[in-house]
C-alpha cells in the first residue's frame, strides 16, 4: 500500500533502499514532515510530498459470534 506522513503507522514495513525498515514509531515535525523511528534505531525524515510503499498487517476478526456449547 502506498503511504504518506498522514497514513504511516507504527508497525508499517516499508523499504528504503531495497533495505527493510518496520516502524517504531512516528514524531511529527514543522512544515508537514514525520520523522519515522524504526526497530533498529534508525529514523528517516519524511517530507509532505513523500511517498513510500508499505506491509501492513492487519488483524482479522473472528468469525461468528459466542461459541455455544
Amino acid at each position: 500500500m502506498e503511504i504518506d506522513t498522514r497514513t504511516v503507522r507504527v508497525g508499517d514495513q516499508i523499504m528504503i533502499g531495497a533495505q527493510p525498515f518496520t516502524v517504531r514509531n512516528t514524531v511529527t515535525l514543522a512544515a508537514g514532515r514525520k520523522r519515522l523511528d524504526f526497530t533498529d534505531g534508525e529514523s528517516f525524515t519524511m517530507l509532505p510530498n513523500t511517498v513510500l510503499w508499505a506491509a501492513r498487517r492487519t488483524r482479522v476478526p473472528p468469525r461468528g459470534g459466542a461459541r455455544q456449547t
